[in-house]
């Protein structure tokens, strides 16, 4: 467990007592790490890494210089961050009727190919995570980013997608949609959990 991990595993149940990190809601970690790194490297002067380690030292190196104010601006965004994930999560689990699945976010089109060919999505994806966490949407930012960026660029069918046109057409439309979201309430993230995965863990 490297030192992000650790940390925000400590603060995370200190907020909500009732997780099990380490077990049957590990998911909810691992989705706090990406968000988090995602904050970091929008809201501090750090380098950004795609190696999550190299931001594990940073970090320590920052709570070495000031601890107080590490642990207590780590102990609010974690809690900001939960009343998010329980606004914007919706837990799927075992098997659903067709009416509560309908209740999950959009759809992409199952033509996906056109994703595959988009040269520039990284870039985009990383300016459109920027816009929600800037709008206070700081909750499965890389998925929420992700399926807007996908949508947009599926539109395209009969469009060359990386002429300068159209990626900056797939850029402002997926930022206007991104500003909307941030607007709206309830859920935007369907997660199916098997109940077997929660039968194994607690045996």
């Amino acid at each position: 467990m490297n030192f992000i991990e650790s940390m925000l595993s400590k603060k995370i149940e200190e907020a909500e007592p009732s997780l099990d990190l380490q077990g049957a809601d590990r998911k909810v970690l691992q989705v706090a790490i990406q968000d988090f790194t995602n904050y970091l490297n929008f809201s501090s002067n750090l380098k950004k890494e795609t190696n999550i380690l190299d931001q594990a030292k940073q970090m320590e190196k920052l709570r070495e210089e000031d601890s107080a104010e590490f642990d207590s601006s780590l102990s609010v965004w974690s809690g900001i961050w939960l009343r998010k994930w329980k606004q914007r999560i919706n837990l799927l689990i075992g098997k659903q009727s067709e009416k509560e699945t309908s209740k999950a976010p959009e759809n992409v089109s199952k033509d996906e190919s056109l994703w595959t060919k988009l040269e520039c999505k990284e870039e985009i994806i990383g300016i459109v995570v920027s816009a929600l966490i800037k709008n206070a949407e700081i909750c499965g930012t890389r998925v929420i980013a992700e399926n807007i960026v996908k949508i947009e660029t599926c539109k395209r069918s009969s469009q060359d997608i990386n002429s300068k046109k159209q990626v900056f057409k797939i850029l402002n439309n997926s930022l206007r949609r991104a500003r909307e979201i941030t607007q709206t309430t309830g859920p935007l993230i369907a997660i199916k959990v098997d109940k077997r995965y929660y039968c194994e863990v607690h045996n």
